[in-house]
Order: C-alpha cells, then structure tokens, then sequence
C-alpha cells in the first residue's frame, strides 16, 4: 500500500506501544483522558495523529511529481510534433491525461475528508485506513498514465510500436512489483 505500516492502524495504535507505556491497560481501551473518543469503534481518537500526518505528508510528497507530469501532458498537446502523431496515439495520450487527473482527485481526496469530516484535533482510525486506501489507489492510475506516456514518447524515439509497448509493460511491471507487492510481501512476512 503505502510506507505506513499497516500494523499502525491496530488498536493499539501507532508504534505498538514503543511510545507509550504498555502497562496502563485504559490507554489501549480508549479510556485514557487524552483520548478524545473510544478508540476501538473507529471513533476520533488522539492516538491515530502520527500516523494521519504520515499519510498526509506522504500525499505532499507524491503531488509534486503527478503535478509535473500533468503540466507536461497539457503543454504536450500544444507542441507542433503533437500533430504528427496518429490519431492513436493522440487518444492514448487523452487516457493518460485522464489516468492523472483520476491520481490527482484520489491522492488530494485525504485531505479534503480530513478538512470535511474530521472535529478540530480529533483524530480517527476509520479515517486513517481511509486516507491510506486513497493513496495506494491514487498510486495506480498515476503508473498507468507515466506508462502509457512512456509508450508514446517510446513510439517517437524507437520508430517501433512493439518495442515502445514492451518497454511501458516492463516499466508497468516495475512500478507495481515495487510499488504493491513488495510492499504487501513484506507487510505479511513481518505478521
């Protein structure tokens, strides 16, 4: 999915109780006088802050790069050489447009929950888990769409279509080996 451990989300919140005292058994419940709601019932809980600005701060990280590559998706479509292109090609580069416009609306969909749904300074596990699934699935169509480019930029320069296609499907392979099944893979090797 994402860097933040999936573990992070358990009841007992952020770092498994290496940042807070294991033998106050009210804190794990949702009983501590810091919490803000119960805990266990994905109510607003402050034990989830950490791991909420993780997420949000990895969305600002990933941003910039899906941003750039839209901007150059736009001004593509204003070059002389775009003209030269089949109508093909011209259709493959409008899904890819879409494929980052669909990254773009996921991945900035985290923070317009939190500012929507979320109280001043309570924090949620539903919330957490909801803005993690925004962003591994944001993560997909941007792939789709930086290989799909790939194909056409690949096109251009090769002067073959089969091998331009191969390269964008050994880079789609790539991107989802390194970026879901490593992670997934890791994720159950370590529970």
């Amino acid at each position: 999915m994402t860097a933040i451990d999936i573990g992070m989300l358990d009841d007992r919140g952020p770092g498994h109780g290496s940042q807070r005292s294991d033998t106050n058994d009210s804190s794990d419940k949702g009983n501590d006088s810091s919490d803000k709601g119960t805990g266990d019932d994905g109510s607003h809980d402050s034990k989830y802050k950490d791991v909420i600005k993780t997420i949000l701060d990895e969305t600002r990280m990933v941003l910039p790069g899906i941003q750039t590559l839209f901007g150059f998706q736009l001004i593509a479509v204003f070059n002389q050489s775009f003209d030269k292109l089949s109508d093909l090609d011209r259709l493959i580069h409008m899904v890819a447009l879409v494929f980052t416009m669909i990254a773009v609306g996921l991945l900035l969909a985290p923070a317009a929950y939190d500012r929507q749904c979320r109280y001043p300074e309570t924090f949620s596990k539903h919330f957490a888990k909801v803005a993690t699934r925004f962003l591994g699935l944001g993560m997909v169509p941007f792939v789709i769409s930086m290989c799909l480019d790939l194909y056409i930029v690949a096109s251009l320069i090769l002067h073959n279509k089969m091998e331009a296609m191969v390269l964008s499907l050994v880079m789609l392979t790539f991107f989802f080996l390194l970026w879901f099944c490593f992670p997934l893979m890791d994720a159950k090797a370590q529970h």
